[in-house]
């Protein structure tokens, strides 16, 4: 995949619901939300994004505890440079996910000058937690920069908005501070809604993996039941068993909202 510097589409011929930034020339630089979503964008349609990378590492820490001043901000901010750079990182080098631990452990993604892994983001910044594969939950050591710039209440809807890469992640959205309250809502959604199965008559029902991963994020089963009605997945009055489905780590890219995959947009060259 050859990434150009300039995209040949005209704004119009761009999907419009997407909630992606239309200026393709519009210098972000100075507004750290928008870099990201720039960034974000540029990966999408397979632009250079090298300006927007360093951009996001020279911005002054000032302007970025400015800009990040309240959680709207701060998820937006997060989930669309997390989901911008493991696309990028592995649309450049793919052998990388052979080794995920080391490939989510490195610290491959600058911000004003700090150097970040992308499990510093999901886990320190946007979850506040170090995060075992097994079902207990482990104390983070977090350094002046991720105190600066974490959350400071965690929301379980991030786990419906990050994209790892992999077959079975969410597809990808730019989030705005604005609306996002409301874009989690949506996302979450659209994700239970295909991802979920409900056998009334067995009283069970299968949810992601990654609801087990994280069961202590939604609260446990108790939680994992209340989500599940909430957006009518399961009946108001069901108590189903829950199951755990496998998760599918096979490489996929390019999932984003209103992609390929659902036949609105063209591929990236």
């Amino acid at each position: 995949m050859v990434r150009a510097d300039t995209d040949s589409r005209s704004d119009a011929e761009r999907p419009s619901d997407t909630g992606y930034s239309d200026a393709a020339d519009r210098t972000s630089d100075a507004d750290p939300l928008a870099l990201a979503v720039d960034l974000l964008r540029a990966v999408r349609y397979g632009e250079s994004t090298r300006r927007y990378e360093r951009a996001l590492r020279d911005l002054p820490p000032a302007a970025l505890r400015d800009a990040l001043a309240t959680d709207d901000r701060r998820l937006a901010f997060w989930l669309n440079v997390y989901n911008a750079h493991v696309q990028l990182l592995l649309d450049a080098a793919p052998e990388q996910y052979e080794d995920r631990r080391r490939f989510f452990r490195a610290e491959v993604v600058a911000v004003a000058g700090h150097e970040l892994s992308l499990d510093d983001i999901e886990h320190g910044l946007l979850r506040r937690l170090r995060h075992s594969l097994g079902l207990g939950y482990l104390p983070r050591r977090a350094d002046a920069f991720e105190r600066a710039h974490r959350l400071d209440s965690r929301d379980s809807r991030i786990h419906f908005a990050l994209n790892c890469g992999a077959a079975s992640c969410p597809p990808i959205l730019a989030y705005d501070h604005e609306t996002i309250d409301d874009q989690l809502d949506t996302a979450t959604a659209g994700f239970l809604e295909t991802e979920v199965a409900h056998d009334a008559d067995q009283g069970v029902v299968r949810v992601p993996r990654h609801m087990l991963w994280y069961h202590g994020d939604f609260g446990g089963r108790r939680g994992i039941r209340s989500l599940l009605r909430e957006h009518v997945v399961i009946p108001g009055d069901a108590t189903p068993a829950i199951r755990y489905q496998s998760y599918d780590w096979s490489l996929a890219l390019g999932r984003f909202a209103g992609s390929q995959s659902d036949g609105s947009d063209t591929p990236r060259e």
